[in-house]
């Protein structure tokens, strides 16, 4: 369940916390109190797109908190293990988001950074949403087909069905790239040969790329390089006086020292090693140089190798590894190309196999659907008539249709409001009132197939009144036997049947507004109800009919 929600700072709302129940809880109050400014809020944490607007004027930035408390948090902490951010603990999840002025935000889950994709994702688990304006989903054919499957458990066949759809589409798009226009595959091939004969050619090599520059540099400076070796080696042990000689005169030094001080010792055996490490950084110097020679050919040979590497790499791709991946890809393409005939038929069996499949898994939903279709008309005429419309009809109806992502099935809900009526397509018929009711008794009987904990309805009730409404309060209550729900109500017939009331409250201080939330007792929701049957003047006939209201629940 939802057990808190903490709004600081987002429209007219300074900073509240609201406290929800198990069971129905019903949310009242003025119009533009800001009621549906906690359906926002929640959004926000559910991962729905924020809008600066949003933060209260004045305000750097917004932040909303839910807390949920979970029954069974396992499916919540395999979602957080695999993305490794903290599992619950003491099963309470925390989602946390702010929204800053600057553009900038923070996305908390369990006090650990994380993106909107994971509040959607997690959102799916724990949060059915339905506002105002969601009723519409229920005349598309695609929702309806949601609706249909969801009753009928049929989420692993559609899974499977849309893993073969997929692969459909990757062998038709397969066999659209090989079945083009001879002339331009012949175009094709030449141009591949092309360039892998020219890479080919060329045997580059990461390794060679290296050297060239280093060679390169080498040969043009050739001779300027003998000259400094030349200093150097002169400097070391052939010229007078040497490093090597003014050592070796320390040395002898060192060895008479030694005999003096203890220190000498030690001193001497450091000039001993200064002096062979002269000695080799001699013979180091005149093993590199006696190769060296300032050879134009030479020179000439790897500035055109050079050229060829900038050449190849302006033309395929910018560096020597991205050269031999085009090679690669190209002799692929060739073969493709001068095998197409064998490929077309391969993918032509492949095809064949899979369209096979398809119908298979095609006709495995459809009798899912079928078998479940009558039990969907069945439940949701039940609950239908339970909202007022006591001769009412449902239906599903289900005709063949081409492959789609979905199946091979074409839905239509079917809706006779009356007694009498010729059964019609529910869009085609039903009233804004209608649909509301119709999309109420259809989350009522999925409710009993889903394990989305809690259900969110922000004013289900638009459009109706008096009897209509006691149903829709009594459905509600009904659902929330089994989940926790919430629901923003402008119908004292519907907050009647509230479990927990809180009413929303505005008022003006310091030229600014507020809203406040207060959880109702027995007298507040008393008058909370009064309030909405007759007005801000309270009569004495008003809260005894409110009184009444809560007693007959």
């Amino acid at each position: 369940m939802l057990e808190s929600l903490r709004v600081r700072n987002l429209a007219v709302v300074e900073d509240v916390t609201v406290a929800f129940q198990k069971g129905l809880n019903v949310i009242t109050g003025e119009t533009g109190a800001g009621k549906s400014i906690l359906i926002d809020a929640l959004g926000l944490v559910l991962g729905e797109r924020a809008d600066k607007s949003m933060i209260r004027t004045g305000e750097a930035q917004c932040t909303v908190e839910a807390v949920f408390h979970l029954a069974d948090p396992d499916a919540v902490n395999r979602v957080l293990d695999e993305l490794a951010l903290d599992t619950c603990e003491e099963n309470r999840l925390i989602l946390r988001r702010t929204v800053s002025a600057t553009g900038s935000g923070k996305n908390l889950v369990n006090d650990c950074p994380t993106t909107i994709q994971v509040f959607r994702q997690l959102g799916d688990l724990l949060v059915d949403l339905h506002g105002p304006h969601d009723h519409q989903a229920l005349l598309k054919q695609a929702y309806q087909l949601d609706v249909l499957d969801a009753f009928a458990g049929l989420a692993a066949e559609r899974e499977t069905y849309a893993q073969v759809y997929r692969e459909q589409l990757d062998l038709e798009s397969r066999r659209h790239e090989l079945d083009g226009d001879d002339s331009q595959v012949a175009q094709q091939v030449d141009l591949l040969r092309y360039q892998i004969a020219e890479i080919e050619e060329a045997k580059l090599t990461a390794d060679e790329a290296t050297t060239l520059d280093e060679d390169h540099t080498v040969v043009a400076n050739a001779q300027l390089i003998l000259e400094l070796a030349s200093q150097a080696c002169n400097a070391l042990s052939d010229d007078e006086p040497t490093a090597f000689s003014g050592v070796a005169t320390a040395q002898r030094a060192l060895v008479e020292l030694s005999r003096l001080v203890p220190q000498g010792g030690a001193w001497l055996a450091e000039a001993q090693a200064v002096n062979v490490q002269i000695q080799e950084l001699t013979r180091s110097i005149h093993q590199y140089v006696q190769d060296i020679e300032a050879d134009p050919r030479r020179l000439e040979w790897l500035e055109q190798r050079k050229s060829l590497y900038e050449m190849l790499k302006r033309k395929y791709g910018g560096s020597v590894e991205a050269v031999l991946e085009h090679l690669v890809t190209s002799q692929g393409r060739l073969n493709d190309l001068e095998s197409r005939e064998e490929q077309i038929l391969a993918v032509d069996r492949d095809l064949e196999k899979i369209r096979k499949a398809l119908d298979t898994a095609a006709r495995k939903l459809r009798t899912g659907r079928k078998k479940a279709s009558t039990g969907l008309s069945q439940s949701i005429t039940k609950a239908i008539q339970d909202l007022g419309f006591a001769e009412g009809a449902f239906a599903v109806d289900l005709e063949p249709c081409e492959p789609g992502p979905a199946g091979q099935d074409a839905i239509d809900f079917g809706f006779a409001p009356n007694v009498g009526e010729t059964m019609r397509p529910l869009r085609a018929i039903a009233s804004s009132g209608e649909i509301s009711r119709v999309m109420l008794a259809t989350k009522a009987v999925l409710a009993k197939h889903d394990r989305i904990p809690v259900l969110i309805f922000d004013e289900i009730d638009s459009n109706i009144g008096g009897e209509i409404g006691i149903a829709v309060g009594l459905k509600l209550r009904d659902v929330a036997q089994n989940h926790q729900v919430i629901s923003i109500t402008h119908l004292p017939q519907v907050a009647a049947h509230g479990m927990t009331h809180l009413a929303v409250r505005k008022d003006v201080r310091d030229g600014r507004t507020h809203t406040q939330i207060e959880s109702l007792d027995e007298d507040t929701r008393t008058r909370e109800i009064a309030r909405m049957l007759g007005g801000e003047e309270l009569t004495s006939v008003t809260i005894e009919h409110a009184r009444q209201m809560i007693l007959n629940v």
